[in-house]
């Protein structure tokens, strides 16, 4: 399985990459879901653990960039994990709750709808965010206890400099984006939370480079090649209805 890390994490005094062995177990399909929303910098290193021969061992790799960290937090750290294991792709009626492993989510059972790609205020279900990720999306969340301009921005900085989506460009309404999605998410168990199709992303500090990299080197890595416009979740004309406690 070949795997694209940024040359300058391989300059570092000491950088360990563990590789892993795609098996065929991996659970990997294509589908078709229709239309209209339906159907880092710094020390390096990386290990891998194990998933019981049930596919790929997940790959972690841990940044220390020598940023400053966000409010609340004592150090500036970077967590990638590739190759998360994978929790299923089933759809489920909407508003259905659903459980998910990763933190954030990086594959599972979704709702038939996704998010539209764009930012929002308000948190976007997880069960929504799922399936944008099943579209090849990026989803770049966040976990502030109060305003935070400077990570909304950064996210909005590396969405800019990765640029708009070829894929996108027949799409109404999406032409001058990709899919990313950026919106809060209450529960991050760190401030900064970056998920694509099994990988994900956290941190505890703002670290452009990073952000940039997870996004070059793991956006349209899914099992659908799609960019159809989604729904917004709080705009009530476009059908999504409001699940209490989701």
């Amino acid at each position: 399985m070949r795997r694209r890390f940024p040359n300058r994490w391989s300059r570092g005094s000491l950088v360990v990459l563990a590789s892993a062995i795609l098996g065929a177990g991996c659970g990997r399909t294509t589908l078709d879901d229709g239309a209209n929303g339906e159907g880092g910098s710094g020390n390096t290193s990386a290990t891998s653990g194990g998933q019981g021969g049930k596919g790929p061992s997940p790959v972690v790799t841990v940044l220390m960039p020598n940023a400053p960290p966000l409010p609340g937090q004592t150090e500036c750290k970077v967590v990638i994990t590739d190759d998360v294991p994978f929790e299923g792709h089933n759809h489920l009626t909407v508003c259905t709750p659903i459980t998910y492993h990763s933190n954030p989510p990086s594959s599972g059972d979704h709702w038939p709808i996704w998010a539209a790609f764009t930012n929002y205020d308000k948190p976007v279900p997880r069960e929504m965010l799922v399936h944008d990720l099943e579209h090849g999306a990026v989803v770049m969340a966040y976990k502030c206890a109060g305003a935070c301009p400077d990570v909304t921005a950064a996210f909005e900085k590396a969405a800019s400099d990765f640029g708009p989506d070829p894929v996108c460009l027949t799409s109404p309404g999406n032409a001058k984006r990709s899919r990313i999605v950026v919106t809060p998410d209450p529960k991050l168990a760190a401030p900064i939370g970056l998920s694509a199709w099994q990988a994900t992303y956290t941190a505890t500090c703002i670290d452009p480079p990073s952000l940039l990299a997870f996004i070059k080197g793991h956006y349209d890595r899914a099992t659908e090649h799609l960019c159809v416009e989604g729904r917004d979740p709080s705009d009530p004309a476009t059908g999504v209805p409001s699940c209490q406690g989701i």
